[in-house]
């Protein structure tokens, strides 16, 4: 619905399932060059800095799962993927400034209707078009998602500015007192980016994102690790992000009309998959519907599919938004010494940990 395909948003992490996506469509070393193989991934305490767990990935995802950890910035990654739907099927492919409003499933095709009256005959339509989806909608009713009560800060700045605050080449979880961030490079270690949840009761606001205050974001992190502090206090543009919730939903499609990602199965961030989970989906729906003589019926076995998996991931960002967000200083204990002690002897214990997403991708040839 864009005007224009602009340089927007922050970073994404792209763990070794979704990369198996990227080497398929034969986009993997694009997406490696712009964007920033991580050695490791962490998890330290937000005040202290002390360090609870620390799993190399650099060189361990391509060995136990046999792709690579990347860390890309969103407008690196549509760039790639832009650069590859113009030489590969044409540069007219996208059509811009083309804002849904509804469908009509018609005998043999369906007919999609966006504003301006621009109307498109199509095979099938896919609705990616995040939780609060219109194509959604349109077939199940408008019902709203939870707001879960969290609200993340997203940042990203030139490493230049933050002198000796840099992050580390990591993955890095810092815990705290309901609330929690998450530090990672993107673009060859030039940028630095930020994702920092609080906690919030309530959030009025109707937009998506919207643009916060920095002094906001700092009395949020006061007393913080400088790392975190110095990337908030050296940032021109921060955006809060409401986090919302949805219990998995009866179906995914309604004729030749489908929806995937967030529109489906929104995962709160706390385990960096939602995306990775979208970019399954668009693998696994090409491959149910390519050489299908029913769209009705590939949707339904699409569904079929996927829905354990997504599920899965979603209750498991669930149960790792109160690991990250642990306010009593007992329960803290309890959680996380065993992980330290665990780190220490098992230093690939955090890497296993996400075996189950990273290696069982479902991503068919």
């Amino acid at each position: 619905k864009s005007a224009s395909i602009d340089e927007v948003g922050a970073g994404i992490q792209l763990s070794p399932n979704a990369m198996k996506v990227f080497e398929k469509l034969d986009l993997d070393q694009e997406i490696i060059e712009a964007g920033f193989l991580p050695e490791a991934i962490e998890m330290r305490l937000g005040i202290s800095g002390m360090r609870i767990i620390r799993s190399e990935v650099k060189t361990a995802c391509i060995r136990r799962y046999g792709s690579p950890y990347v860390h890309i910035h969103r407008a690196d990654l549509i760039n790639v993927l832009l650069k590859a739907v113009n030489i590969r099927l044409s540069k007219d492919a996208i059509s811009l400034n083309s804002n849904f409003e509804s469908y009509d499933n018609r005998r043999h095709d369906v007919m999609v209707s966006c504003t301006g009256q621009k109307q498109f005959e199509c095979d099938l339509l896919v609705g990616a078009d995040g939780i609060h989806s219109s194509v959604r909608t349109q077939f199940l009713g408008s019902v709203r998602p939870s707001f879960t009560g969290n609200v993340a800060w997203r940042a990203v700045v030139p490493v230049q500015s933050l002198k000796t605050s840099v992050p580390d080449p990591t993955a890095c979880v810092w815990v705290g007192r309901r609330k929690h961030a998450v530090t990672y490079l993107l673009r060859n270690g030039e940028l630095a980016n930020l994702v920092a949840v609080v906690e919030q009761k309530e959030w009025t606001n109707e937009d998506w994102t919207v643009e916060g205050s920095r002094d906001e974001a700092l009395k949020d992190f006061d007393g913080w690790n400088p790392t975190i502090t110095s990337i908030i206090a050296n940032s021109n543009l921060l955006y809060k992000w409401a986090l919302f919730d949805r219990s998995p939903l009866p179906k995914w499609s309604d004729g030749r009309v489908v929806i995937i990602g967030d529109a489906a199965h929104p995962a709160l961030p706390f385990l960096a998959q939602g995306g990775a989970m979208s970019i399954e989906d668009g693998w696994v729906l090409a491959r149910c519907v390519s050489g299908s003589r029913s769209i009705n019926e590939s949707l339904e076995n699409f569904y079929d599919l996927r829905i354990k998996r997504v599920t899965m991931v979603q209750k498991l960002s669930q149960k790792y938004a109160k690991l990250f967000h642990i306010s009593q200083s007992l329960n803290r204990f309890i959680n996380y010494l065993p992980a330290w002690i665990a780190g220490k002897l098992s230093p690939g214990l955090g890497l296993m940990l996400h075996d189950k997403i990273y290696s069982d991708a479902q991503i068919p040839d």
